[in-house]
């Protein structure tokens, strides 16, 4: 025991801390790319795919897409800090898609807010067939540009004002030391529908906020990506671990056409006793099946129980997509729908690192409805459908992976899982080439770290696989909401 922790004591300093949050667990099927600085040589991404990147401070990079003229395009980036590195609320990565002339067919930006946490923040983009009768309507090649925007204030991760560009590195990811920040990619491809319909919004909707969803919880723990994300149904869902300062949980809720979600995040209350106060201490964020953000609601906490509510949003219609405004416009599939669940890193200067009680209360009304009928089949195929055994999966919280976003998962959490968060965090410490492996083992004591062996160490950790608003303006979360897009 004494040599397993001297070897312990060699890790950095996230991999020692037990309980450490897990920044973010890259789909393990998702392929390395390197973006490039130009338009030229840049790399082509495939529908049905996810990608791992990086990208540095001030980075541009490009990646290419081939689009013929009979499908939507999605593309999104999920970017993630190292751990320990301090962000700025202007900070985020934006994602554009751009014609071969250089013209946008859309953009999103998406900013770490004011939680004061360095957290996964994802953007999204996309090429819509019938959105623009003039641009980017036609088939050839088009880009995807993600950048990184805003500046670092702290001392801590400041490297002065973004400017610097070039070729990013692809094995650059959470825990670089050259201050990378990690990207996934997905990549989306809707198949246009049999028959043309309204080219508006519908104008009517129940926007009245149903009954609290109430009764006994039932115990799952969240994932710590998209590809992880735990699958829930309707009710009351608490998770096994809680969620501590500086973490974020991901859930998946199967959502058909015609239907609406409703979601409230509860945290519980602090056994601390500080009489103090974090502002926007927790933020719900809700994506659609191709990781396109939605809504989000925060929390400010002073150690009392507080909840965050998304607003009531539209039942799920093909036609919401011509909606000018992003609540409206995201409803715009069938699938799984996805809650991202942060608590702020300033939350523990005040009440500690956790674990706090997370309850999250989830509504699903209306019954299924018939969709739009495609021309073709969706890549990855399925992705914009309900099926009986994703209610299953949700209702049990059976293993299984969701397809969504580009990338097919695993395992998601389980009801009653025993997956702790500190063997969710040995997935977050740093490349998948790093030499340096912990085996965790229970037994001797929660939390206990046993160390085999004096070489090479691995970390041994158990992966859980599982166009915004108006497409050629500018997206804008609403007052009082977490990070603010454009």
């Amino acid at each position: 025991m004494g040599a397993a922790l001297c070897a312990t004591a060699a890790l950095p300093a996230q991999a020692r801390a037990a309980g450490t949050p897990d920044p973010y667990a890259f789909a393990e099927d998702a392929t390395r790319v390197d973006g490039m600085p130009s338009t030229t040589g840049a790399v082509m991404l495939a529908p049905g795919k996810t990608y791992r990147s990086s990208i540095r401070e001030g980075g541009k990079l490009y990646y290419r897409l081939e689009l013929g003229d009979g499908a939507n395009a999605y593309v999104s980036a999920t970017a993630v800090p190292r751990l320990g590195k301090a962000v700025g609320s202007a900070e985020g990565v934006k994602v554009t898609v751009q014609d071969a002339n250089g013209h946008r067919c859309s953009s999103e930006t998406a900013r770490f807010g004011p939680t004061g946490s360095p957290h996964p923040v994802t953007a999204w983009a996309s090429r819509q067939i019938g959105r623009d009768p003039y641009m980017c309507q036609e088939a050839g090649t088009y880009y995807v540009l993600v950048e990184r925007v805003g500046t670092v204030t702290s001392s801590e991760g400041a490297q002065g004002t973004l400017g610097t560009q070039g070729s990013q590195g692809s094995r650059g990811t959470q825990g670089s030391p050259d201050g990378a920040w990690g990207l996934e990619l997905g990549y989306v491809m809707e198949p246009l529908p049999k028959q043309a319909g309204s080219t508006s919004a519908p104008e009517v909707w129940n926007s009245a906020s149903p009954a609290a969803v109430t009764g006994d919880a039932k115990r799952r723990r969240g994932g710590s990506s998209f590809t992880t994300a735990s699958a829930v149904a309707q009710g009351v869902w608490e998770d096994t671990d809680g969620i501590r300062a500086g973490q974020t949980l991901y859930y998946r809720v199967p959502v058909d056409w015609g239907q609406q979600l409703y979601a409230t995040a509860e945290l519980g209350s602090s056994s601390s006793g500080d009489d103090g106060y974090v502002g926007n201490a927790l933020v719900m964020s809700l994506y659609n099946p191709v990781r396109g953000f939605v809504d989000d609601a925060t929390a400010g906490y002073d150690g009392r129980q507080r909840s965050a509510d998304l607003d009531p949003l539209p039942p799920v219609r093909y036609d919401n997509r011509f909606a000018r405004d992003d609540q409206m416009s995201g409803m715009r599939f069938a699938g799984w729908y996805y809650l991202a669940v942060h608590l702020g890193a300033p939350v523990a200067d005040r009440f500690g690192d956790g674990p706090f009680g997370l309850t999250l209360r989830v509504r699903v009304t209306g019954s299924a409805a018939e969709g739009p009928g495609y021309l073709g089949t969706s890549d990855p195929v399925g992705v914009f459908e309900v099926t009986a055994e994703d209610q299953e999966t949700a209702e049990s919280g059976s293993v299984g992976g969701a397809t969504g976003a580009g990338g097919t998962g695993g395992s998601g959490g389980g009801e009653e899982s025993g997956t702790t968060g500190a063997s969710d965090g040995a997935q977050g410490i740093g490349d998948d080439d790093t030499a340096m492996k912990l085996v965790a083992v229970t037994g001797i004591g929660t939390g206990s770290l046993l160390v085999l062996g004096l070489g090479v160490w691995t970390v041994v950790a158990r992966r859980r696989t599982g166009v915004v608003a108006a497409e050629h303006g500018v997206a804008v979360r609403g007052p009082g909401h977490g990070a603010p897009r454009r």
